[in-house]
């Protein structure tokens, strides 16, 4: 998505920055429930580096909107 400070677009981004984080979480989920521990490591690492930008994300989109 490009760079912008429309509030709606920063709310959309920071909306499918979170549902990534939540894809990698669910693998990591199945990962551990089928004892595959190294990709459970892998996909904790990918949801901990996708949640740390959708809270950027939401942070930048909540200020926009309380502006």
């Amino acid at each position: 998505m490009s760079n912008t400070n429309n509030p709606s677009d920063l709310h959309m981004q920071a909306a499918v920055d979170h549902e990534e984080a939540a894809k990698h979480h669910q693998k990591a989920s199945e990962s551990h429930h089928h004892n595959k521990l190294d990709d459970a490591k892998g996909s904790a690492k990918s949801a901990m580096d996708c949640s740390d930008k959708a809270k950027k994300s939401s942070d930048n989109a909540c200020a926009s909107s309380i502006k």
